[in-house]
Formats: structure tokens, C-alpha cells, sequence
């Protein structure tokens, strides 16, 4: 395959859906950082089709890298447009449980016991 080929298939480069960024505004996100739209908050007639998308994808929970995979887009890319969204109030970062769950020891044992049989 050719890199003309690669450029059919997305004939937008990268840099034009970041608009020049490759950055996010927010240090915080990662690919496990679980997003949310803000029901409240419309995106303005200007915004781009990618922003569009996170934006609806977000309408449950979704994670940086979950929404990554469903635009086919690098998690970076993503990352940028998502601080894009935080920054402008329509997404927002839901936090983990402050206090994680550990399962029992017995649980632990049988999933490691399960996996020893594989």
C-alpha cells in the first residue's frame, strides 16, 4: 500500500482536526480518563465533524481511548480534542471511585488458578 492510498482513506491530515495542536490543553487526560458530555452545553454550528462525534459518543461514559477507537483516530489526536471539549464545558472528566473495590483473595485465587488451566 502506497502513501497515496493512506491518503484517500483520511484526506484530512491529522494536524488540520487539531487544529495545529499536538498537545492537549490538560495534562490529566490519559487513555484511561473517562469522559462525559455535559447535557447541557450545545456545541456551536462551527464545530468540527470529529468534535461532533466525541461529543455524542460521550453521552455515556466512554474513555479517552474507547473514543479513540471508534473515530479510528490516534489517542493523542484525541486527547486534544477532548481538553478542546473540557475547556469549553462540553465534556466533562468523571472521576474514579475515590475508594477502589479489591475483590476478596479466594476471587483472586480462582481467576489466577483459571488462568494457570489455560
Amino acid at each position: 500500500m502506497s502513501s497515496s492510498d493512506d491518503y484517500r482513506d483520511q484526506p484530512v491530515r491529522p494536524y488540520v482536526i487539531t487544529e495545529g495542536r499536538a498537545h492537549p490543553t490538560r495534562n490529566t487526560l490519559r487513555p484511561e480518563t473517562l469522559l462525559v458530555a455535559n447535557p447541557g452545553a450545545e456545541l456551536p454550528m462551527s464545530a468540527s465533524r470529529e468534535k461532533r462525534s466525541l461529543t455524542s459518543m460521550c453521552r455515556g461514559v466512554l474513555s479517552v481511548a474507547e473514543a479513540a477507537a471508534h473515530l479510528r483516530l490516534p489517542v493523542s489526536m484525541v486527547a486534544v480534542l477532548a481538553s478542546d471539549l473540557i475547556d469549553s464545558g462540553h465534556l466533562v472528566v468523571r472521576s474514579a471511585p475515590s475508594h477502589p473495590v479489591m475483590p476478596e483473595i479466594d476471587v483472586l485465587e480462582k481467576v489466577l488458578n483459571g488462568l494457570r488451566k489455560l
